[in-house]
């Protein structure tokens, strides 16, 4: 019991060290593990009860609108005894601090604290029952922060190795543009539709950017939305065959909410996509929102085909290019 307190004071310690003596950042290492895997650092007995239990609901809780099951986020467990160094590098970690002497009970988010880009969330608390409030209270915050780190290593890597001359091209017909990595490319442009790829042997990756005309009414609707997204896909998207072309699949009703993502508010839409008269299809997520002078609607949609393969991790990463976003005056300052 001594080594595993010291064990747990030594690890909390460090989120109080995030700079060298002279106040300059340290040089830190790159991150391990895969994306989508969090690791959470628990003792046994709460990882087995309550708490647990909490945590899985919250984090590996099937992921929505994939044709099979997957988790949101892969979890692996490691007690406090063994959370050495080499576990402190991993992207994604969960830290649960059961201990009696917490006098300040709640939730501290620190990013690269071993490595980068590192999200990490410290859970302190007491006893088991008070770390159990503490995880329904602020389940939606957590699940946010490793939403967003995801997605924010994504985007980094998109600008990092961007293919300059997408976003150049999208950016010179709507406005502005997401940033897309080197090994997408083109494979259909015209004035309102552009259809921008990354295809290996076996999977796509890919992303439709396209406008129609704002009416003013109902134009972030469910129904205006899913019409508008089916008119463009049939007249630019066909598929292998005569008479097919890829459309909203009907069997699972898409789902709709409104979001204000870094001042961009728009209408994100998920949802199934199939292949009119064949069997292809897959998961789709798209972000409709009014163009600067209000008179367009511009989508942006991100897609997955990848019958062979789970597709967790390819959907994400294509989502997290399309929140990559930016109007052409927020390029510029960049």
């Amino acid at each position: 019991m001594k080594r595993l307190t010291s064990l747990l004071a030594l690890a909390i310690s460090f989120f109080s060290v995030i700079a060298c003596g002279d106040g300059t950042k340290t040089l830190l290492p790159n991150v391990s593990g895969k994306a989508g895997e969090i690791i959470v650092v628990v003792n046994k007995g709460d990882w087995e009860g309550a708490v647990g239990n909490e945590l899985r609901g919250l984090l590996a809780s099937d992921c929505p609108f994939l044709p099979q099951k997957e988790p949101l986020y892969t979890l692996i467990n490691i007690t406090p005894a063994t959370f050495t160094n080499i576990f402190q590098l991993h992207r994604n970690i969960v830290f649960v601090n059961i201990d009696q002497n917490v006098t300040e009970p709640g939730v501290v988010y620190k990013s690269d604290q071993w490595a980068q880009p590192q999200c990490i969330v410290l859970v302190n608390a007491p006893d088991s029952d008070t770390a159990l409030s503490i995880l329904k209270e602020n389940g939606k915050n957590i699940l946010n922060a490793f939403e967003q780190a995801e997605r924010d290593r994504v985007i980094i890597n998109s600008i990092q190795y961007e293919e300059y001359s997408l976003r150049k091209a999208v950016a010179e017909t709507f406005g502005g543009s997401p940033y897309f990595p080197i090994g997408y490319s083109m494979k259909k442009q015209t004035n309102d539709f552009f259809w921008i790829s990354y295809d290996t042997q076996y999977t796509i990756q890919g992303v439709f950017v396209y406008r129609y005309p704002a009416t003013g009414k109902d134009d972030l609707t469910l129904d205006n939305i899913i019409r508008h997204r089916n008119e463009m896909l049939k007249a630019n998207v066909p598929g292998m065959f005569e008479n097919t072309w890829m459309t909203t699949a009907e069997a699972v009703a898409p789902s709709l909410e409104y979001l204000k993502y870094r001042g961009r508010e728009f209408a994100q839409t998920r949802g199934f996509w199939e292949v009119h008269n064949d069997y292809m299809g897959g998961p789709f997520i798209s972000h409709s929102f009014y163009s600067k002078d209000g008179k367009y609607i511009i989508v942006l949609e991100a897609f997955v085909y990848a019958p062979r393969y789970d597709k967790r991790n390819y959907l994400r990463q294509v989502e997290s290019i399309i929140y990559s976003f930016e109007w052409e005056d927020q390029q510029e300052k960049r």
